[in-house]
């Protein structure tokens, strides 16, 4: 079976999602997620959009070239340190509802690992939630998400952020995340969330090497054998610096690019990124090249 036919097929299999005014129909073409981090210590980008106005102007710049929203309020990058959900909340409740009130239509996914944090953050306008622990971290992320019934998605991370990058150890990366994602599913089915409104994330960096990242990215056609949407977050990740030798995060585009185009390739179906008007045109032409 030829790549396109594979993804034909597969893309047959997903339910397509509606948020809001937009519709998401899988296999169509590559979506879009704008990162808003309202962090200080975020690894590209803390403390940039903190503010109202900041947040507002940043999302009023990507929504040409953006399909959904991504906001978090607690860093994950290696070696960060956990905040409360008080703390997290009062970073990203007022700008939730500030851009719900500025961007109604703008599907809105929120990064974060508590119920607690999720809940608050539906209730201010947020649509859908993004969890890098699957539901691990909290026992009560994914019978909130059964209740609500809303897409979450859930990501593959060894470790903690704290720990994820200092010895990450595989029998076999590729068939390990896939095992996991496969039973993350499995145990979000068994809190009540349709399995139509499940994403994964093989977590490209979380807990990985660079031959990790990379043995990732050349098989993630075997992750289309689980026939859930499909998220890659390569987006200034530090294994950009480890090839190309660009220490600045911001100095990244163009891995990015070279590696969101690589991503399309093996049948992504959204992109986490922070400079979508510049990788915009990219996934255009990926999408006429591999679709």
């Amino acid at each position: 079976m030829n790549p396109s036919t594979s993804k034909t097929a597969r893309s047959n299999k997903l339910t397509n999602w509606v948020i809001r005014d937009h519709q998401f129909i899988w296999g169509e073409r590559t979506y879009l997620m704008g990162v808003l981090n309202l962090t200080p210590d975020s690894f590209s980008d803390g403390g940039q959009f903190n503010s109202r106005d900041a947040a507002l102007q940043q999302v009023a710049h990507m929504l040409p070239y953006i399909d959904m929203l991504d906001i978090g309020g607690e860093s994950t990058r290696p070696n960060a340190q956990p905040v409360s959900a008080e703390e997290e909340c009062d970073r990203i409740l007022p700008i939730i509802q500030a851009i719900r009130e500025t961007f109604p239509n703008l599907p809105i996914s929120v990064d974060t690992v508590k119920a607690s944090v999720a809940k608050e953050a539906i209730a201010a306008g947020a649509d859908m939630l993004n969890d890098v622990t699957a539901g691990r971290f909290d026992p009560e992320m994914l019978p909130l998400a059964g209740k609500l019934q809303v897409p979450i998605f859930l990501m593959h991370m060894q470790g903690e952020p704290r720990t994820m990058q200092e010895n990450p150890k595989y029998r076999s990366v590729v068939q390990d995340v896939e095992q996991f994602l496969a039973d993350a599913i499995l145990v979000a089915k068994a809190c009540g969330i349709p399995k139509h409104l499940i994403a994964i994330d093989p977590g490209i960096g979380f807990g990985k090497t660079l031959n990790h990242n990379l043995e990732l990215l050349r098989n993630l056609r075997a992750f289309q054998a689980i026939d859930a949407p499909l998220l890659l977050g390569v987006s200034r990740k530090s294994f950009i610096d480890k090839i190309c030798d660009r220490p600045d995060p911001r100095d990244r585009l163009f891995g990015t690019i070279a590696a969101c185009s690589a991503c399309i390739e093996g049948g992504a179906d959204i992109l986490r990124v922070h400079d979508p008007k510049e990788i915009f045109d990219a996934c255009r032409v990926s999408d006429a090249i591999f679709r």
